[in-house]
């Protein structure tokens, strides 16, 4: 029997509550475990097979452990946590090189894989919209209208739709439940109450239209 098991076994008496609280942190002191280790590891600009050793490319650039280690850790991809290290001020992304860009917010979420075998995907705006203009999704790799692309599986594997991102900066496409992440049953509930919310909306008013103005009438000529 662990300690936890004998300590939850004993019965005690009736004490102030002061010592109570006492007694319960010193329970979390003498349970607490230490954080685990960072153990994050990257390969050298020198080795990582993408950029030549000899050239100077190697000596300029900073070191990707340098760089990334400070940030938010992840145990996918390049390990970092990216959207974590954004919300805490990590690091802050600029919209353009040389002036601000004012781009366009939407946080809407969508669910997407709605006919599929696995968890619904549900696809927030809002995290993407943080980091991406519209123009770097819309139209060329996705409509903006619900259902008008074809989400494919096989060409987000070849680095096309969401494995533009995906597997190459953002996390691997290993972390399958970080996008399947919704029941089916829940999210067909979610769109239920979606339309339902629609429908209670009263329709506009037709626009008034202007008076048509008869055409003065021809006197016919006389007998």
């Amino acid at each position: 029997m662990n300690r936890c098991a004998v300590i939850m076994s004993v019965r005690l008496p009736r004490v102030p509550f002061t010592r109570c609280v006492k007694c319960l942190l010193v329970l979390m002191l003498v349970f607490a475990r230490p954080s685990p280790a960072d153990e994050r590891v990257w390969a050298p600009l020198a080795n990582d097979g993408l950029r030549d050793p000899r050239g100077p490319a190697v000596k300029i650039l900073q070191q990707p452990g340098d760089a990334l280690f400070p940030l938010s850790p992840d145990n996918a991809g390049n390990q970092v946590r990216w959207v974590n290290a954004l919300k805490e001020g990590q690091i802050n992304p600029r919209a353009s090189l040389r002036k601000p860009l004012v781009s366009e917010k939407y946080d809407k979420d969508v669910l997407l894989n709605l006919n599929g075998g696995m968890p619904v995907v549900r696809f927030p705006h809002s995290i993407h919209n943080e980091w991406l203009d519209c123009s770097n999704c819309h139209d060329h790799l996705f409509k903006k209208q619900r259902g008008a692309s074809k989400i494919s599986m096989f060409l987000i594997l070849q680095g096309e739709q969401c494995g533009v991102c995906h597997g190459a900066v953002a996390f691997p496409l290993t972390e399958c439940a970080r996008c399947h992440s919704v029941k089916r049953a829940d999210a067909l509930a979610e769109l239920e109450r979606e339309e339902a919310a629609k429908a209670a909306v009263p329709a506009p008013p037709p626009a008034p239209t202007s008076e048509r103005t008869s055409a003065p009438r021809k006197e016919g000529k006389g007998k």
